[in-house]
Order: structure tokens, then C-alpha cells, then sequence
């Protein structure tokens, strides 16, 4: 949104006048805005308005307000951009009931309001329709006060603008300005818009079209009215609320009125267009933000370098820094030097010149010659020195200090640390590491107060180096002898002295000063102050660096003056000390900081006796800083009457590297008048300097800091890349060049290149001098009569969109939104981030305790709004933190980087967060539009052409395996189980484990037999053939005996789980409902689980009464059924296979008693089963192959199974691993619950279960049993644990089933090991498949799903055309197979819906064999490794189920890539789940910690989500551990969860809105 396209037709002048009448009769009703503000037309083109105004309005500076930031310009900007947005809401955040108190539904419904879907385009704008009309004892509350309380209680009810017909015959019309008014009206449309939101216009008034978007170029264009509205009031009775989702699903919960809120946020249009462009074939490409051609480009001619005054000639200049104390301390030694005071302001101690300068000899003396280390001198000359002095010692660190210099040692003053990880004291560490620091000064106090380890001595800090501290008070220096002088010498260009800096990134440099350097900018200041011996001056700054430093230790000694150093302390705890001491010492300077000069004024209680007449100069230390300007005004306008002429205000900029650049010299140099300037803050984004344009509301009002210091040269150079000059009406770096400069970063040399030897060049490329410049990370420009003025700096600035925003000025536009009462002033932080290749702006405030959630997150809002207005640019994130929760900076002020750190990492722990994704990320890949189909023929003419062959595969041919199975022979497994109960009776089929691990149950085939005899026998007499019955059994023999007596007794067996005993309220109805779906008449279990069924707890959770005949075959008489069943044909229906598929759907398969032997068959080639096999299962024996395995694998094949129940392993994790040790089990089988429980029970394990002598190596291949894409992070690291144990890494593989065909792929004992492949992320989503090296980015691991089965054919298949496709194309797995499953068994029988799951046929192609699609995505590749037969072995790799997919811009992307993101986004994240809702995305996280990090999440998710996924999150939720449900193959069941969101069901702890 750039200034240029705002009207142009509006003159100021009309513009003004048009306020003027508009507002006229308004004024008391417009809130928010200061009436003082509004009734003198403040702004105007002059430069000295800012003086008038603020005189005009001086009882205002007594009130709370933050005057380094505070311009009123600025805040009546700010106020009349908000009060265009004044109605629009956005949804709020909901916190845990437990963190909230929330109000009900019922309490908050409005009494009356009709629902308006006319308004959807805007944001919402509730008009607030009562507040001034003229109607307001009629009943009509104002909606406003419902609207809060309803967002506030999340209600269901959404009300929204509307238009309510009066008493009075008229109607209110509220202005139904569109998102795009909103965004691009310029001054004139917000005060009128700020008008239309408060004023009662009569029908025939229509407003004035003023949101530039009318075509005609006359202003009162006829707007139609919204005279009624549609609809009628939507059901607000006090029972129920329906709402409809935006697909008009009618839903009722709270969190769909949220979403429903934010889907109308974000009907608004994104605000940067699209760029059309071409979607390269595998690249999605983001969009690049095109510069807008209409943008401000400089026009001014080049810049000339400025040179300040030449250095004036003085006689007798002391040589060097040290050699003027030597002649003070010799000549005047009673001479006051420095005057330090205690906390109330009283003078503690005065040092004299004598003083100082004997104090500094004996310091020297000592340091050189009585610290010694192994008979070596600990220092000798050039060595670095810590100087660790609290800011309430000045005259210790001023003994110190110049006691370095005497001894030559070069002295590296650094803050005192107060804990043991303060921020960015370990960069402090690393700077001391790298000066080779060995040695650090502090005072006795001091050194009493740092943190101590256990010995006594002072702690090491973190990332500091080994330090021996030195405490420099009286009892520890030595008198000199009397023939020792410290060596004087005259200025070199050897180090005087180190001055640490912190970057923006938070590392910490040293700026090396040398001796010369230090004494030039003594001199350049002494002359441009015009400072005279003997001079009194205060300085509040910190003595230990910058300003504070040259004024108050350095120059002061060249001078002899007198300083009155003001510790911060005082400061605090009385911020007119300051004044004060000027008033008493008669101080001819003071040095302070815009802050000091705000404090004063808010503290001020018209003190008579002050008098500010002694000052000749007030240094301002931070000019520079562009909002310093308004504290300087506002100081004025309050001193003035005591005696402060307004010329002796010096404002300066400086720079640690540079150090002072330029200084408003002091009126008795006869320089020109100061100079302020009112600049465009759309341009100055740009880079541009346009002068007060007609909008009003962006701009910039900055004062000079004077003229170039005397002897340097100024340039103004490009900021970014080569250092061209810039054009008079550029903005740029200020680079100087002078004797008074730093001169480099220590032990830095390339950046110091980079910094202290910068040749600026002229447009050709010639350099404009043969002197090195020294970049000041300034960014301003050269003003009239060669003034300097400085808009921002480097740190501070941020590239958003290739436009530029100051930090600083950010902070000011938050500070001014009103009212300030939920955060703190002055604790704002602001800084960007890089999220998806731009930079995204993150604001940071602290909250005041006592402010409700609502009236932080309503200020948050306005603050959004006012930042977009002002500055026409999106905040990606507002945090608010706990009050005193933010990193500090030495001296008050936040520890920005550190901010930042803590911001990335997700340990800032905010109170409140506010995303808004949708509106500032604007360089999104354009969504894919889907291409026409290509045809069936051009595809087969495609795939040979280019040499791909179809992706087909196929397992080892069942003909042509001749093997001697007995079993082949019988059609029916009932008849291999009776076949084996008379040829084998006691071979021993199946041991159950306990917890213990010993043998609970076993069972032999005769003794099978038996018992499944005795089942049949009991059901006979009492059921049909073809009954479906439901075996409700824990695992074990029982179910597996039931099963087989029901094959004898011709019934159809269902295997059910047993309902949970602690958890009968879900689980219990799953049981009903197979039951039901099954049409089972009668339900087979055991006493305890009978007596369960019928319990109390258990009609709380269904109608007992409508359960099937119950059979309870723990006692069944021995009798043997008079005759077996026989079935007509192996066709017929065997078993039902019953399971909950990921989607949360009940899908019951049929397997007839063919597929079933198939199954088997299949199964035991590919495993090599035998009589003499053992094998051990741990699965759950209820559905797919699980239950084949347990149930029908070892009738059929005769091995034995050692079943394990997984939910035996909760008591004893080591009991499946175990059982494989102890039966040296080839091969052995799980699931993926089990393997996580291994893994995380275990991991720490390993050497105990090595003592118990569990020994892996026998284990060949252990195969995961699933239905989904092999989680290889997981069979990964459960490998790398048990590699100890002598499990093999090639051991572990996957296998795939799903509902068609419960076995696909099982690894086997023979053939190759499963490969694994990486493929490009990116490709997938536009359902290619593309390989790519390991490592890189984007890259996804795939492991193969173990080996094709026998008898197993596989193809991939086009999902829309069903058309075959080529090697590595992604498409739909088909399969065909004797044991696919013959189709779904419903109760609706919506057999015409899923038939071609089952059938179906290839569009062209092989258009003959029938197949059955899977559901699953996947591909097959031809390998080089060969298989069993000898030929080149096709891998498939599984990518995910089709259903679960989400489709989302066009791209197919499957959850658990998302999920995988998240999870690694943060430690705290234990379990992550994603869904889609009427297209937002939804994020689900469980967190594993302190409540106080669910806020951190927030940031983290959207963040790693966009950058690698290119989606924007719509909502995160953040829950308990626990609440994301699993089904009993360990998959997440992400409908489920979704369901339980839109019904708030999940208790969240926070659910977030990304706006």
C-alpha cells in the first residue's frame, strides 16, 4: 500500500476546512482524540508548530506519558488512524478455564440484534449506533457492550453490524467502508470516517464517498443505503444458538463462533496483489515482491562530502591524555575533579587532581610490579584489563581508569555481573576471551556483592574466562618508591583503551581507541563545546562508555573541569536530582539522555527554587534518536519559565565506533538556528526524504544534532552493498572520516575492514578521498545550512518487503495508541525476525498486572491497527509478556537481542499473544492451479517415450512355489485345525505371556480342538448357520478358541475389543456400535466382561437392555457338536474384520474362507513357516493382520506363537524383548505403540537388561504392523537403542495392510533389506515424486513397507483418471490378490458407494484384472538390488492415506509431514496433530511442560510451518499430554480430535487465532 495511490483531490486547505465544519458540532462526542489536539490545527508546514503547540497545552506534560517517544503529532496520528478501525474486532484468544474465568453463554446474549451477512466484506465494523444518537432512552443498549462481552465469553452467537430501524422513522446508517477504504483512505477519509463511526447522519445525507475508490471526482457520490438486512435475528433464545460454518454446516460450539470471526477477518482482501507468474516445474516459487513502480525515487543531485571546521591551533595542549593529569594533578592539586553522590543526593566524596593522580600512580605501580605469577610480572605494558565498577563508584573506576593508562595497560570497562547469566553476559565473556583479559579491577563493595562459588572465590561466568579479580580500594596498592615515574608519553597510536558494543544480533565487539584518537576527540569536543578550564558540569549517562565517558572522564581531565557524576540509582529513586545539582553547582553543561529530561518532567511538582540560568549547554546524548525531539520540546516548554533558554538545548549524534559525529554548537559560536523537519514516513521507508507531503498522518518530525564535529569529513553513503555517495534527498549511512575515530573491532579484522576502512565511491565508482571513512550505523542525510540529521539506525532497522521501518519509530506509533493503562512504558521491544525469506516484525511489551485479558488483547488490536496505518506495514507477532519478565540492559531499557533469542527459541513465556500471519505474509507460492488431465493414449505414448515403464509390481507366483503343504489341501481353516488336532494332537500352537513373563495359558492343537468344539456345541442348538456373533475376549486362547467354534457351528465370528473397564464412557458405546453394525445376535465373552457389560457404569454409557443374548463361555459343559458345518463353498463369508480407520471411520471388511487360506498361504512363504518356527507376537488380535497372525497364521502353518498383549508391556516394558531372548525368536512381530514403549521405557535401560542376559541377536526380522508411511525416525532409533542388545540394524522393517487386503508387504525372511529413499518434500505436494540426496533441503526419508506377498499384485493408479502410471509417479496403491477382503460389510449398505473400492478396473491400459484401491498414496521404483527370483527387485514406499490428505492451495499435503515440523519446532512439544476447517489450518500440540510455555508455541508453530510448508496456520491449539486420541495401531485418529475442537470437548490450555 503505497502513498501513491491515495487521492490527490482533497487540497490541504479544503481538507482542513472540511474537518473543520465536519467536526464542529462533534467535538465532544469524538473519544480518544484530546480535545486540545482537535480544536488548534496543529499541523502544519512550518517548523516551529511543534513549540507552539506543545506551549498551548501545558498541563499535559504532567501526565504519565512516555516523552522520549512522544510527539503529539504523532499521537493524534495515531488516534485518527484507529478511530477508523475504531469497530472492527477480531476474535479473541481463549485461555483455559482454569487461567480465565469465562462468563456463560446465556449471561452475554444480546437483547435484540438481527444478524447482518451484508457486512461480511468489512471486518466486521460494529457500529456503534447508540452512543451519540438521539434515541437513547429507547431499548436499545448499545451493541458494542454485547459485542465485547460476547467475544470475551465466546459465545456462539455472532453478532455483527447491522442497521436497526428507530422510534423515529429514520434508520442508522453505519458506513459501510470496505477492507479496501479502510486500508487506503488517507487523513482526510480517517477524520471523516472517524466521523461516520460517531455521528447520527440523516437518510438523505448519504455520507461523502472519501475512500479514494469512488471513479467520480466528486465527493458527496450517492451511497446506497443498507436500508434492511438480511435475514432474520438468528435464534438468540437462551437454549439455543445454531450457527452455520461457511460450507453452512449448522455446528454449535463456542470455538466455531471463533473461526467463523476469523474466516470474516480474513475475507478481506491480502493486500500486496499476487503477481501472476509461472509455477516452475518442481519449484514452488515464492513470490518475489516487484518495487511499485509509482514508489519515491531520490531526485537531488549527488551529495558533496561536509567538512567540519578545521581544529583550531591551542598553545600549550598537553601532549597526551595522561600528561594533562600529571600537570592538573602537579599544578592544581586541589582542584575538584569528580563529585560523586549517594542515593539521596548528598555528596559522598570529592576526588581532587592531587588525588586522582596519586591515586592513579600507586594503582599503576602495583598492577606493574607487585602481581606476579610464577616469578613473572602478571602485566607487563599492552596488556588488557577488565574494569568491572558499579555506576554508583565513579571515582574508583576514574582511579582505575586512568591508572591503566599510567602503567599503559589498556583498560576494557565492562558492566558489573549481577547473576550468573544475565543477558548477553556471555558475550561479554567471549569479548574478554578474546582480549585475552586475565585480570579484572573492581572495589571492595563490588567484589563482596558478585555471585561466589563454593570455594569462596568470585564465580566463573558463564562463557567468561578464568579472571583473578583485584580489588583496587587503599589497603591493596603500594606506595611507589620515590625514584618510580610512570612513563608519560606523547599521543601514539597504540590502544588507550577498549569500548565494548553489543550488535544487533546480540554478539559483543571491542572498539579499540587509540592514545591519538582519544586526545583528537578530546581536542574536536573541547572545541565544538567551547569547554574552558575549570568548568562545572553533571552527567547522568553511564561513565563507562559513549558520551558519558568523553564528556565526563576524558575531556574533563584535558580541561580541569569539575563533573558532578549522577548515579543512575539517584536517577530512579529522584529523576530532578539532575536538576538540582545543576541548580547548586551552578553547572555551566549537564549531559543527559531524552529519558532523563522526560523523568524530570513527570516528576516535576513546581519547584520554585530551581533555576537552570547557569547553562550554556544541555548535551541531549541521544539526538539522534528521532523521537528525542518531542522530550526536548516538552522539557522546554516546562523549564523555560525557570530560567532554560530554549538555544542552550545541544542535541548530538555519536556512535561507538565513529564516536561524537555531530553536535548543535552552543549560541555563543554564532552558528545558524537549529532546524526541525517534518518528513514523510512512506518515504522515508523508501529511503527518500520528501518533506511534510499532505498526508498528515505518517510523518516524521526529527530536529537537527547540529554541524559535523570540527576536523572530520562527512559523507552519506548507501546503507546496503557498495558505498555509493546517495543524492541530497537520499537516506543513508553517515560514514565520517577523522583523527577521533575508533580505529577497530579487536581481533576483528574483516569486519573492521568493513566498518572503520570504508572508501565511499561516487556513482562512476571513483572515491571521493584517498582518507578510509568510518561507518557510523547512523541513517540520515545533510539538511539545510550543512545541518545533520539522523532518522534511525542500522540496529534498529528493518527491511520489510524491501521497504524500511525504524524500529524506534515503531515503538513511538505503540506508545501513542491510548490508553496506555495494560503495558508498560518504555518496555516495548521491537525487532524483526526471518520468516520465509522476508523480515517479519515482532513487538514485545510487557503487561501490567492488574489488566484484564480483554483490555490487553483490545489494545493489542489497536495497536496492530495503528501500526498499519501509520506505517503501512503488517506486525507479524505482539506479545505481551509478565511485568519484569523481559532480559534488562545494564542500565535500564530492554536487552533487545536477547529479546529476540528468547523470542526464537520459545522461553520468552508471554501472557498474551496475537499472530497475524494472514495479513502480513504476502510472498506466498501462488496457489497451483490444477492442469487438464492429459489423455490415456498421450500418457502410454509419454512413459515410452520417455523409457518409463508402467509402475506395476508383483510377489513371487504362488503356481510355481511347489511346497510340501499339507495345509494346501483343505479349502477351510477349520478343516487344517482338525486335520492338525488328529496328526499332531500335542504340538504345542500358542503360549500367552503374563506381566511376570511367564506362561499364563498355552494351547495345543487337540486341545483347540477341544475347547472350540465345546464352543460350537453350546451355540448350535441356539443359532442359525450364517449368525454373526461378536467375541468379546481379552486377548488370549479364549478368543481364539470362540473363533474357531464358531467356524465349526457355521456362524460368522466378529472380533471385538473389550471396553476398558476405567474408561467405559468411549470405549463401551465402540463395542455397541460393532455390534450393532456387525448384526451380531449374539455377543460371546467371559464372566468378568459379562458382568461389566451389565453394570451400573456401564448404562451410564449405553442402553444395556438393547445388547444381544450375552454368553458367558468360561463353564461350557463338555460335549462334542454332533457334526461340523460344512460350507457350501469357499466363497462364502468366514469372519468380519471390523477396525477404526485413521479418519475415525468403523469400516467392517469380509473375508471369505478362500481369502483366509490365501492369506495364510501368502503369509507363511513369505516368513518360511514350519511346525518347528517359533514366532512372538505383540499386537492386539482384533482386526487386519494383528488378528491374522494371532488367530490363524499357526493353525495353518503349524509354528508356534508366543503372543504377548501389547497391554501387558504398561507394567512390564521389557516383557516382549525379553520373551524374544528367551525363546531365541527368529522372527517376531509388533506394533508401532510398542515400539514407542520401548523406546522411551527402555532407552535408559539397556545395560540392565544386558545383565538379565537379554540377548537380540537371534531376532532376523522384527516387522511394525501398520497401515500408514513407515515412521522411520522411530524403527530408526529403536535399532540404534537395542544395537547394544545385538539387535541386527537390518533386522527392522515395516509391513502393509489396510482395508481391502490386511497384508500386502511383509518383509520375509528372504529377499533384499528394505531400502530407504528421500524425495523432495515440495514435489509431493503436487503429487510427484522426486529423488533427491540424503540431507538436503526439503529432502523426506521413505522406507520401503517391507516385501510384496505372494500372489500379491500392485499397481499405482492415477486417483482422478484411473489410469496407470509410470515408475516413481505418485498415485493411488491398487492391488489384486486372492486374500483381498470381498467387501465392506454396512449396515446402511452403502455398498454402491465404495464398490470400486473392492472392483475396479484401469480406464486403458490392462482394462481386464479387477483390483482394489488401498486408499494410500504411494509409488513404486525399480531397485538395482535383486529378489528372491532373480529378478531386479520394485520397492513400494507408502506415502500416506488419501483421506487424511489436506488439501490446501491447491497442493496435496499429508499431516504427519506438518506434524513432524512442529514437533521439532520445540522441546516442549510432545505430540502434534493437524486438521483442516472450512480451509484453515488447525494445529493441535500437546505440550510437555509448564503451562507458562503454551504461549511460546504459538510463534514457533506458525513460524516452522510457513518457512517449510509455505501454509499459513489459521489456529493453534495448545492441550494437555494425552488428549491427541490413538487407535490401537498407535496412528492418530485426527477426526476424532477435530470433532472433539468444534465441540469443545478438548479443554485446551490456549487456542490461539492467527489473524
Amino acid at each position: 500500500m503505497h502513498m501513491s495511490i491515495l487521492i490527490r483531490d482533497i487540497t490541504q486547505k479544503g481538507y482542513e476546512k472540511k474537518r473543520g465544519k465536519l467536526l464542529a458540532p462533534y467535538i465532544p462526542q469524538i473519544q480518544g482524540v484530546d480535545p486540545s489536539l482537535q480544536i488548534d490545527n496543529r499541523i502544519q508546514a512550518s517548523s516551529q508548530v511543534a513549540l507552539q503547540g506543545s506551549k498551548s497545552n501545558k498541563s499535559r506534560a504532567a501526565n504519565t506519558r512516555d516523552e522520549r517517544f512522544r510527539s503529539d503529532l504523532h499521537t493524534e496520528a495515531v488516534q485518527a488512524a484507529l478511530a477508523k478501525y475504531k469497530e472492527r474486532k477480531m476474535p479473541m484468544p481463549s485461555k483455559r478455564r482454569s487461567v480465565l474465568v469465562q462468563s456463560s453463554v446465556e449471561a452475554c446474549t444480546p437483547p435484540d440484534t438481527s444478524s447482518a451477512s451484508e457486512d461480511e466484506g468489512s471486518l466486521r465494523r460494529q457500529g456503534r449506533l447508540t452512543t451519540s444518537t438521539p434515541y437513547q432512552g429507547h431499548s436499545h443498549p448499545a451493541v458494542e457492550h454485547w459485542f465485547n462481552r460476547v467475544i470475551q465469553g465466546s459465545s456462539t452467537s455472532s453478532s455483527a453490524s447491522s442497521t436497526s430501524s428507530h422510534p423515529g422513522g429514520r434508520s442508522v446508517t453505519t458506513t459501510n467502508t470496505t477492507a479496501h477504504a479502510a486500508l487506503n483512505v488517507n487523513a482526510a477519509a480517517t477524520a471523516l470516517a472517524d466521523l461516520m463511526a460517531h455521528t447520527q447522519l440523516d437518510n438523505h445525507s448519504a455520507p461523502p464517498d472519501v475512500t479514494g475508490l469512488s471513479e467520480r471526482s466528486s465527493h458527496h457520490a450517492e451511497r446506497p443505503h443498507v436500508a434492511s438486512v438480511r435475514g432474520v435475528s438468528r435464534g438468540f433464545n437462551h437454549h439455543t444458538s445454531v450457527m452455520e460454518t461457511a460450507d453452512g454446516v449448522p455446528v454449535n460450539s463456542r470455538v466455531s463462533n471463533k473461526i467463523q470471526q476469523l474466516l470474516n477477518t480474513l475475507k478481506r482482501p491480502k493486500r500486496p496483489p499476487l503477481r501472476e507468474f509461472f509455477v516452475d516445474d518442481f519449484e514452488e516459487l515464492l513470490d518475489v515482491q516487484q518495487p511499485d513502480p509509482n514508489q519515491p525515487k531520490p531526485e537531488g543531485q549527488q551529495m558533496c562530502p561536509l567538512e567540519g571546521e578545521p581544529l583550531g591551533v591551542v598553545t600549550n595542549w598537553p601532549p597526551s591524555l595522561p600528561a594533562a593529569l600529571q600537570r592538573w594533578g602537579t599544578t592544581q592539586p586541589k582542584s575538584p575533579c569528580l563529585t560523586a553522590l549517594d542515593n539521596a543526593g548528598k555528596p559522598v566524596y570529592t576526588l581532587t587532581y592531587g588525588k586522582l593522580w596519586t591515586r592513579s600512580q600507586k594503582l599503576a605501580y602495583t598492577l606493574l610490579n607487585k602481581l606476579s605469577s610464577r616469578n613473572e610480572p602478571l602485566l607487563v605494558p599492552g596488556d588488557r584489563v577488565a574494569l568491572v565498577f558499579p555506576n554508583n563508584d565513579p571515582v574508583m573506576f576514574m582511579v582505575a581508569f586512568y591508572g591503566c593508562l599510567l602503567a599503559e595497560l589498556v583498560p576494557v570497562p565492562i558492566e558489573v555481573p549481577l547473576t550468573r547469566k544475565d543477558a548477553g553476559s556471555q558475550q561479554i565473556g567471549f569479548l574478554l576471551g578474546s582480549c585475552g583479559v586475565t585480570l579484572a579491577l573492581t572495589t571492595d563493595a563490588c567484589q563482596k556483592g558478585l555471585p561466589k562459588a563454593q570455594t569462596g572465590e568470585v564465580a566463573t561466568f558463564k562463557g567468561w574466562p578464568r579472571l583473578l579479580w583485584f580489588v583496587t580500594d587503599g589497603k591493596h596498592v603500594v606506595k611507589p618508591p620515590k625514584d618510580w615515574h610512570p612513563p608519560i608519553r606523547e599521543a601514539s597510536n597504540d590502544i588507550a583503551y577498549i569500548e565494548y558494543k553489543t550488535s544487533k544480533e546480540g554478539s559483543t565487539m571491542g572498539i579499540t581507541v587509540s592514545h591519538s584518537a582519544m586526545l583528537a576527540h578530546c581536542h574536536a569536543l573541547t572545541q565544538a563545546c567551547g569547554y574552558t578550564e575549570g568548568e562545572t558540569i553533571t552527567n547522568v549517562l553511564d561513565f563507562k562508555r559513549e558520551a558519558g565517558l568523553w564528556h565526563g572522564v576524558l575531556t574533563s581531565v584535558m580541561n580541569r573541569m569539575h563533573v558532578i557524576s549522577i548515579p543512575y540509582s539517584l536517577m530512579k529513586v529522584n529523576p530532578l536530582s539532575w536538576i538540582m545539582k545543576v541548580h547548586t553547582y551552578k553547572a555551566r553543561v549537564a549531559v543527559v539522555k531524552s529519558r532523563d529530561m522526560h523523568w524530570s518532567l513527570l516528576a516535576q511538582r513546581d519547584q520554585r527554587d530551581i533555576s537552570l540560568s547557569s547553562l550554556r549547554m544541555l548535551i541531549v546524548a541521544d539526538g539522534a534518536n528521532p523521537w528525542s525531539i518531542s522530550s526536548c520540546d516538552a522539557f522546554l516548554n516546562v523549564f523555560q519559565s525557570r530560567g532554560l533558554r530554549p538555544e542552550v538545548i545541544c542535541p548530538c549524534a555519536s556512535s561507538s565506533e565513529a564516536m561524537t559525529v555531530a553536535i548543535r554548537r552552543p549560541p555563543e559560536m554564532g552558528v545558524p538556528p537549529p532546524g526541525k523537519a517534518v518528513l514523510s514516513m512512506g518515504g522515508l521507508s523508501h529511503g527518500v526524504i520528501r518533506v511534510d507531503t499532505e498526508e498528515k498522518l505518517s510523518v516524521l518530525t526529527v530536529q537537527d544534532v547540529g554541524q559535523v564535529m570540527p576536523g572530520a569529513l562527512v559523507c552519506v553513503v548507501r546503507a546496503e552493498g557498495i558505498p555509493y555517495l546517495c543524492q541530497t534527498d537520499e537516506v543513508g549511512e553517515i560514514c565520517v572520516s577523522s583523527g577521533s575515530t575508533g580505529v577497530a573491532y579487536y581481533g576483528l579484522p574483516g569486519m573492521t575492514k568493513n566498518i572503520f576502512e570504508t572508501v565511499p565511491v561516487t556513482p562512476s565508482g571513483i572515491p571521493i578521498s584517498d582518507r578510509p571513512f568510518t561507518r557510523t550505523s547512523l541513517l540520515g542525510f545533510v539538511g539545510p545550512d550543512s545541518l545533520v540529521f539522523v532518522v534511525g539506525k542500522m540496529d534498529g532497522l528493518m527491511v520489510v518487503s524491501g521497504r524500511r521501518h525504524n524500529a524506534d519509530d515503531v515503538v513511538a506509533t505503540a506508545l501513542a495508541v491510548e490508553p496506555m493503562k495494560f503495558v508498560y512504558r518504555g518496555r516495548i521491544a521491537v525487532f524483526s525476525v526471518s520468516v520465509l525469506h522476508d523480515e517479519r516484525i515482532v513487538v514485545v511489551a510487557e503487561q501490567r498486572p492488574d489488566a484484564s485479558e480483554e483490555d490487553s488483547f483490545q489494545w493489542m488490536s489497536r495497536v496492530l491497527q495503528a501500526i498499519d496505518s501509520i506505517h503501512q506495514v503488517g506486525v507479524y507477532c505482539l506479545a505481551l509478556v509478565p511485568a519484569n519478565t523481559l532480559p534488562k540492559a545494564p542500565l535500564g531499557g530492554i536487552h533487545i537481542s536477547e529479546t529476540k533469542q528468547r523470542f526464537l527459541e520459545g522461553a520468552l513465556h508471554p501472557c498474551n499473544v496475537l499472530m497475524c500471519p494472514h495479513t502480513c505474509v504476502t510472498n506466498l507460492p501462488k496457489p497451483r492451479q490444477k492442469q487438464p488431465e492429459v489423455g490415456p493414449a498421450s500418457m502410454i505414448v509419454g512413459n515410452l517415450v520417455a523409457g518409463k515403464r508402467i509402475a506395476q509390481a508383483c510377489g513371487r507366483d504362488l503356481g510355481q512355489l511347489e511346497d510340501n503343504d499339507q495345509a494346501r489341501k483343505f479349502l477351510y481353516i477349520q478343516d487344517v485345525l482338525q486335520w492338525r488336532a488328529q496328526a499332531t494332537p500335542d504340538h504345542p500352537l500358542f503360549l500367552v505371556l503374563n506381566a511376570k513373563g511367564t506362561v499364563s495359558s498355552s494351547a495345543s492343537c487337540l486341545q483347540l480342538h477341544k475347547r472350540a468344539e465345546r464352543v460350537a456345541a453350546a451355540l448350535m442348538g441356539r443359532l442359525n448357520t450364517g449368525d454373526h456373533v461378536a467375541l468379546v475376549y481379552p486377548p488370549g486362547i479364549d478368543l481364539i478358541a470362540t473363533f474357531y467354534g464358531c467356524l465349526y457351528a457355521g456362524c460368522v465370528p466378529v472380533t471385538v475389543r473389550p471396553p476398558h473397564p476405567q474408561n467405559l464412557a468411549t470405549t463401551l458405546p465402540t463395542v455397541k456400535m460393532i455390534v450393532e453394525v456387525s448384526k451380531s445376535v449374539c455377543i460371546l465373552t467371559t464372566q468378568a466382561i459379562t458382568k461389566l457389560l451389565k453394570s451400573k457404569e456401564a448404562a451410564a454409557a449405553v442402553d444395556i437392555k438393547s445388547w444381544p443374548t450375552v454368553l458367558d463361555t468360561d463353564d461350557l459343559p463338555r460335549k462334542k457338536s454332533p457334526q461340523m458345518y460344512k460350507p457350501p463353498t469357499p466363497e462364502m463369508l468366514a469372519y468380519l474384520d471390523f477396525s477404526v480407520s485413521t479418519t475415525g471411520i468403523l469400516a467392517g471388511v469380509k473375508m471369505s474362507h478362500a481369502a483366509t487360506s490365501a492369506l495364510c498361504r501368502s503369509i507363511k512363504l513369505q516368513c518360511e513357516l514350519y511346525p518347528s518356527r517359533q514366532i512372538a507376537i505383540c499386537l492386539d488380535p482384533y482386526c487386519g493382520l494383528g488378528f491374522a497372525l494371532w488367530c490363524l497364521c499357526s493353525v495353518y502353518s503349524g509354528h508356534q506363537s508366543i503372543l504377548v498383549p501389547p497391554l501387558e508391556l504398561e507394567s512390564n516394558a521389557s516383557l516382549w524383548l525379553a520373551a524374544v531372548s528367551q525363546y531365541k525368536v527368529r522372527v517376531t512381530f509388533c506394533s508401532y505403540s510398542v515400539m514407542e514403549m520401548c523406546t522411551k521405557g527402555l532407552g535408559s535401560q539397556t545395560e540392565a537388561l544386558r545383565l538379565r542376559n537379554v540377548n537380540l541377536s537371534c531376532v532376523r526380522t522384527c516387522m511394525v504392523v501398520a497401515e500408514e508411511r513407515p515412521r522411520i525416525a522411530l524403527t530408526q532409533s529403536f535399532s540404534k537403542i537395542f544395537k547394544d542388545l545385538g539387535l541386527s540394524p537390518r533386522a527392522v522393517s515395516t509391513t502393509f495392510g489396510c482395508r481391502v487386503n490386511v497384508a500386502i508387504c511383509l518383509q520375509g525372511t528372504a529377499g533384499p533389506d528394505p531400502t530407504t529413499v528421500y524425495v523432495d518434500m515440495r514435489a509431493l505436494r503436487h503429487d510427484r515424486v522426486r529423488l533427491v540426496e540424503r540431507g538436503s533441503p526439503h529432502s523426506l526419508p521413505l522406507m520401503e513397507s517391507g516385501k510384496i506377498l505372494p500372489g500379491v499384485k500392485v499397481i499405482i493408479a492415477n486417483t482422478e483418471t484411473k489410469g496407470p502410471l509410470g515408475d516413481s509417479h505418485l498415485g493411488e496403491i491398487w492391488v489384486s490378490s486372492p486374500h483381498n477382503a470381498t467387501g465392506y460389510y454396512t449396515v446402511y449398505g452403502e455398498e454402491a458407494l465404495h464398490a470400486d473400492h473392492f472392483n475396479t478396473k484401469l480406464s486403458f491400459g490392462d482394462t481386464q484384472t479387477v483390483w482394489a484401491r488401498t486408499g494410500y498414496l504411494g509409488f513404486l521404483r525399480r531397485t538395482e538390488l535383486t529378489d528372491a527370483s532373480g529378478e531386479r527387485h520394485d520397492a513400494l514406499y507408502v506415502v500416506g492415506s488419501l483421506d487424511e490428505t489436506l488439501e490446501l492451495r491447491g497442493m496435496r499435503y499429508h499431516p504427519i509431514d506438518i506434524e513432524t515440523s512442529v514437533i521439532r519446532s520445540h522441546k516442549s512439544i510432545a505430540e502434534c496433530a493437524v486438521f483442516t476447517w472450512t480451509n484453515l489450518l488447525v494445529v493441535v500440540v500437546e505440550l510437555e511442560g509448564s503451562e507458562q510455555e503454551a504461549l511460546d508455541l504459538v510463534a514457533l508453530v506458525t513460524n516452522v510451518v510457513l518457512e517449510e510448508h509455505y501454509l499459513i496456520v489459521g489456529v493453534v491449539v495448545v492441550v494437555d499430554p494425552g488428549v491427541i486420541p490413538i487407535n490401537s495401531r498407535g496412528e492418530k485418529q485426527r477426526m476424532h480430535l477435530r470433532d472433539g475442537f468444534l465441540a469443545d470437548q478438548l479443554d485446551p490450555i490456549y487456542v490461539a487465532y492467527n489473524m
